[in-house]
């Protein structure tokens, strides 16, 4: 492998003004305007670069970028090798800074530029690899792996031994799964019909693009009040049938009583989840609500406001969760993702990946696909949210086709951005956005 050196960084905050026709709407955002801390790092070589991203949704994002600046002492002069020799003790440093941490251990503004660097760090692996990421993880030996996973904290639950064991396991039938997955894709399903801001004719009109584009699974927000709820899952399960599946959301919105009672009013629409019913740190309180809604055949699905690995232990020790829905950005970086996934499959819990924002679809597809080949084998209750908004922006979008996530060829993590929508979405001075002030 080629030696390089991270001799410099990027750091731009991007912003898509998404709140002007209510695109990511819910009850707890009404005007997100689609955001990210875009992260570039430099080598020697200037056609080896890394890129990394984290999802914001507007104002904060400055914040990110800030957090960005804070860690990339650390990253700077450091050789590639050396960090991807020792991956998990690279994370850790960057993860608990003996300074930094006072203000977010491994949680909040901090983790969140965290993943941005450590994604952008994987980019920059996998290119000099010359592979996609998905392929990177996937033919990378079982020890070699878990070496890039700090299991600190999680322990108690899962063993490097037994994550070893766990890959080892699958090992003999990856091919046969990577085969599957190149010819037929992973299942998705689209969040795009849901969105709370949208009138009728809109929701009607994508949930008949959607059909029409091979989906079987939908979302929709729900919690802004009762009525509404039962008006948007009527139109619909009018639309959709009751032989597609049926999600919704409520993005913490709810007390966990209230998560509850409101949801036994909408039973009869045969949902098979309910998605962040309350707050993401209340892991007690989303045992309680899966406890309530089981005899109802309604599972809790959270994890996009999830911190880290050991809010996510807990979810699993306590049996709060039916889906695992890990973000790309929330957790510190693939190295987290990755020990994530590896604790839902000791505890059967498959994992759904949340999406959509800014670049999030371009990162989860390659977590899904490593995710079946070498983790869980299985799609039974597995699919990865789609969101059709700003692939446009990307020099290699995200592509769903029959309802199926599409297998990217190009090397890397694969969240490189079109300079001319940087250009045109840097906040506050691109083109757009001074446009706006005009």
């Amino acid at each position: 492998m080629v030696q390089l050196t991270i001799k410099d960084f990027i750091v731009k905050d991007i912003r898509f003004p998404t709140s002007l026709e209510k695109h990511g709407s819910d009850a707890m955002h009404p005007d997100g305007d689609y955001s990210c801390a875009y992260v570039i790092l430099n080598t020697e070589d200037p056609k080896l670069t890394g890129h990394g991203l984290t999802f914001t949704i507007g104002k904060g994002t400055e914040v990110v970028v800030k957090a960005v600046e804070s860690l990339m002492d650390l990253v700077i002069g450091v050789k590639v090798n050396d960090i991807i020799n020792d991956f998990a003790s690279f994370w850790r440093k960057l993860s608990s800074h003996s300074q930094m941490r006072w203000i977010g251990p491994e949680k909040g503004v901090i983790h969140l530029a965290l993943a941005a660097v450590i994604n952008a760090l994987w980019d920059l692996w996998a290119k000099m690899e010359g592979k996609p990421l998905w392929k990177l993880i996937v033919d990378m030996e079982p020890e070699k792996l878990v070496s890039t996973i700090d299991f600190r904290y999680i322990s108690d639950v899962l063993t490097k031994e037994e994550a070893i064991e766990m890959l080892k396991s699958k090992r003999s039938t990856v091919k046969d799964r990577e085969k599957e997955i190149i010819d037929k894709g992973y299942p998705a399903y689209t969040t795009s019909i849901g969105w709370i801001g949208y009138d009728d004719e809109t929701r009607r009109g994508l949930c008949r693009d959607a059909l029409k584009q091979g989906y079987k699974s939908f979302k929709a927000k729900v919690g802004d009040s009762i009525e509404n709820d039962k008006h948007r899952l009527t139109l619909i399960r009018e639309e959709i049938g009751y032989e597609n599946k049926l999600m919704v959301d409520a993005n913490q919105v709810w007390e966990v009583n209230e998560a509850i009672d409101w949801m036994k009013q909408l039973a009869n629409f045969n949902l098979l989840w309910i998605e962040e019913p309350t707050s993401p740190d209340d892991v007690v309180g989303h045992a309680s609500v899966a406890k309530a809604l089981k005899p109802l055949d309604i599972g809790v699905a959270t994890g996009e406001q999830c911190h880290n690995r050991v809010i996510f232990k807990q979810l699993l020790q306590l049996g709060a969760i039916s889906f695992c829905q890990l973000d790309s950005c929330r957790l510190g970086g693939l190295n987290e993702v990755m020990a994530v996934a590896l604790m839902a499959a000791k505890f059967n819990i498959p994992v759904c990946p949340h999406a959509g924002g800014v670049g999030l679809c371009e990162y989860v597809r390659h977590i899904c696909f490593w995710d079946y080949i070498s983790v869980s084998g299985s799609f039974e209750n597995r699919m990865t949210e789609y969101v059709d908004h700003l692939h446009e922006h990307f020099e290699d979008p995200a592509k769903c086709k029959d309802g199926r996530y599409v297998v990217p060829k190009v090397p890397g993590y694969l969240v490189g951005m079109k300079p001319e929508s940087m250009r045109k979405y840097q906040f506050p001075d691109g083109e757009y956005w001074q446009s706006r002030r005009k």
